[in-house]
C-alpha cells in the first residue's frame, strides 16, 4: 500500500496516509477576548506544520483575528511529499458572561494553496507527472465559549465552514482513479469542526493543547483527515 501526503492550507496542513487526502483541519484560533485592548497571540503546530495566530479586542464588544500557516514536512524516502501555505482573517463579537466565562463568535474567511508530488505513481502511469495542486477558499463562522483565569483556561469551539477548491491542476492517478477529476467532482463541502482547547501556565504565557474533529456534512467519504491535535505557546496581554 503506497502512502501519500497531501497538504491543505489555512491554518491547515499536511496529510499522510494510504490513499490521497485533500483536507486536514488546522488549529482553531480561540482567543477568548474579554476586554477592549486585549491582545492574544499563539504559536502552534506539530511535526509537519507551524501556525501563528493573533487576536485583538478593538472595542468593548468587537474583536479581530488572523491566522497564518506554513506546511513543510519532510518528503518520504521515495520522494512523495507536499507543501502549502494558508492565511485566514476574522472579525466578531465577544461578551464576558461574568468574571471568568466568555462567549465570542467570529466570521472567518481564508485563502490558501496546496501541492502534492507523488513520483512513485509515475512508473505505473507514465502519461502522468504524479502531481496535483489547487487553490483553497474557506469561509464560515466560529463560536467559542470558555472559562479563563489567571493561570488556566479551557474552551469549546465549533467551526462551521464552506470549503472550496479551484484552479485544480496536475496529472496524478492513484489506484486507477484520476485524482484531478476526483477533486474537481468534489470541490465544495460543508464542514462542522468542534474542538477543545486547554491553556495552562503563567499569567501571560501558557502552554496550549487543542484537539478537534472535522465532520464533512456534504460527503462523509471525502478524502480527508477527521481529527487533529496541536500544541503551542499562548501569549496574552491586557
Amino acid at each position: 500500500m503506497r502512502p501519500i501526503k497531501m497538504i491543505l492550507i489555512f491554518g491547515t496542513i499536511i496529510l499522510t496516509g494510504c490513499s490521497p487526502k485533500f483536507y486536514t483541519p488546522n488549529t482553531q484560533n480561540v482567543p477568548l477576548i474579554s476586554e477592549q485592548g486585549e491582545t492574544n497571540l499563539t504559536l502552534a503546530g506539530n511535526g509537519n506544520q507551524i501556525e501563528f495566530q493573533g487576536a485583538y479586542g478593538v472595542t468593548k464588544g468587537f474583536a479581530i483575528k488572523a491566522n497564518g500557516g506554513l506546511f513543510i514536512p519532510s518528503d518520504l524516502d521515495n520522494g512523495n511529499g507536499g507543501s502549502g501555505k494558508f492565511i485566514e482573517f476574522g472579525g466578531g463579537y465577544f461578551k464576558p458572561i461574568n468574571e471568568n466565562f466568555v462567549f465570542e463568535t467570529y466570521g472567518i474567511i481564508g485563502f490558501g494553496n496546496m501541492e502534492n508530488h507523488f513520483p512513485s505513481t509515475i512508473s505505473d502511469n507514465p502519461q502522468t507527472n504524479g502531481e496535483i495542486s489547487a487553490n483553497i477558499f474557506r469561509y464560515g463562522i466560529q463560536p467559542n465559549f470558555g472559562y479563563k483565569s489567571k493561570y488556566f483556561s479551557a474552551a469549546i469551539s465549533s467551526r462551521i465552514v464552506s470549503l472550496n477548491y479551484s484552479n485544480i491542476k496536475g496529472a496524478l492517478i492513484f489506484e486507477e482513479t484520476n485524482q484531478i477529476n476526483y477533486l474537481k467532482d468534489h470541490n465544495s463541502h460543508i464542514l462542522l469542526e468542534p474542538a477543545i482547547t486547554i491553556k495552562g501556565g503563567f499569567e501571560k504565557i501558557k502552554l496550549q493543547l487543542q484537539y478537534g474533529y472535522s465532520l464533512n456534512l456534504s460527503n462523509n467519504d471525502f478524502r480527508q483527515d477527521n481529527s487533529f491535535l496541536t500544541v503551542g505557546l499562548n501569549f496574552n496581554f491586557k
